[in-house]
């Protein structure tokens, strides 16, 4: 590693936000390695702007309010420079508020393609129109699905997925069934069992982390993972895990990057993360990715832009800035990271890529 110094002002101090509890609390062990392996990297070569990177990690599990609370208060020591973090939506408002452009916030979960961010806000994840839709266009056009239903959690993220799924589709008559039930909800049974749900050949899942896994299991008990498909734009190898092999049959999952340990950039980074965290380690799935490529790209923009200042940082993304990241080329538009997706089949406790989705 190389040489720092220990006061303050030789260090870049990052605000990581992972939910530790609640539905996402599944994928936090995964995140924290991932960025654990990230923050080593980075800090191996010279730091971001010739500094030490270090990060604090806040539980983004609890009501949004609170996690905003905490980050105010962290703000207000004038000795935080940047926040990521993978958590929902409803925490990245409560969040964006509080931090009003004063530093970058690197969102890295999917989202539902907000245009009234405040300055500062940079998604990293995916927009529904650049994944779930055409993901969902795949499914119809590969295995003849016409009429869908929606499960998801009551809150911005799939209120708002939903609407561009509604647009995006060729009518909205091929919704048969929408509904919407609290982060944590334990008993699906009355969209189980809604007639209309007979009428159709997929399930959309617009539901985070565990709550993803506990619906998996309660439908594969009724029958229905024989005869319909079910669809996630937010499920990692943990939910398959919690879930077990026998619950994810027929079960497609999107994102932007999914490691594959047949490409050398998947291989390298699978033996840097068990050279570092042991055999032992949680899987490092596509969520700990995410978390894992928001403290790189971080450390990118930083450096095309000579500072972690948000004005300079935007007025580079305004010049037409390219990011390498994943082995792929990229540039933002506006605040939005564009990138291609990628749709995976689950087999067992393991998701195997199908196809690229635009």
């Amino acid at each position: 590693m190389a040489t720092f110094g220990e006061s303050p002002e030789h260090t870049i101090e990052i605000l990581n936000i992972v939910p530790l509890q609640g539905p996402g609390g599944i994928v936090a062990p995964s995140c924290l390695a991932a960025i654990s392996l990230a923050v080593d990297e980075i800090n191996r070569g010279a730091g971001i702007l010739g500094r030490e990177i270090r990060t604090t990690n806040i539980d983004g599990g609890r009501p949004p309010h609170e996690v905003a609370t905490e980050v105010s208060a962290l703000l207000a020591t004038g000795m935080t420079h940047a926040i990521t973090g993978w958590h929902t939506s409803a925490v990245r408002r409560a969040v964006a508020h509080a931090a009003a452009g004063r530093v970058p916030y690197l969102y890295a979960t999917s989202h539902e393609g907000s245009t009234d961010e405040p300055p500062g806000v940079l998604l990293l994840g995916e927009h529904p129109a650049g994944q779930t839709v055409p993901a969902m266009r795949w499914l119809e056009r590969e295995y003849g699905v016409q009429r869908w239903a929606i499960i998801g959690n009551d809150y911005i993220w799939p209120r708002r997925t939903a609407e561009a799924i509604r647009t995006g589709l060729v009518s909205p008559a091929t919704i048969v069934l929408e509904q919407f039930v609290p982060l944590g909800f334990p008993d699906f049974s009355d969209f189980l069992h809604h007639p209309a749900l007979d009428l159709a050949d997929a399930v959309v899942i617009l539901m985070v982390g565990a709550d993803v896994a506990r619906f998996n299991l309660q439908y594969t008990a009724t029958g229905r993972a024989a005869t319909q498909l079910r669809f996630s734009p937010a499920a990692d190898e943990n939910v398959l895990l919690a879930a077990g092999q026998e619950a994810n049959r027929n079960f497609f999952v999107a994102s932007s990057f999914f490691l594959d340990n047949r490409t050398s950039d998947g291989r390298d980074r699978m033996i840097r993360y068990r050279k570092r965290h042991g055999a032992f380690a949680p899987v490092l799935s596509s969520f700990g990715n995410a978390a894992y490529e928001a403290i790189h790209t971080l450390s990118a923009l930083a450096q095309a832009a000579g500072s972690l200042a948000v004005p300079e940082i935007l007025g580079t993304l305004d010049q037409g800035l390219l990011l390498e990241t994943r082995g792929e080329i990229g540039g933002f538009r506006g605040n939005q990271l564009i990138r291609h997706g990628y749709l995976a089949h689950a087999y067992g406790t393991e998701l195997d890529i199908v196809d690229r989705i635009a």
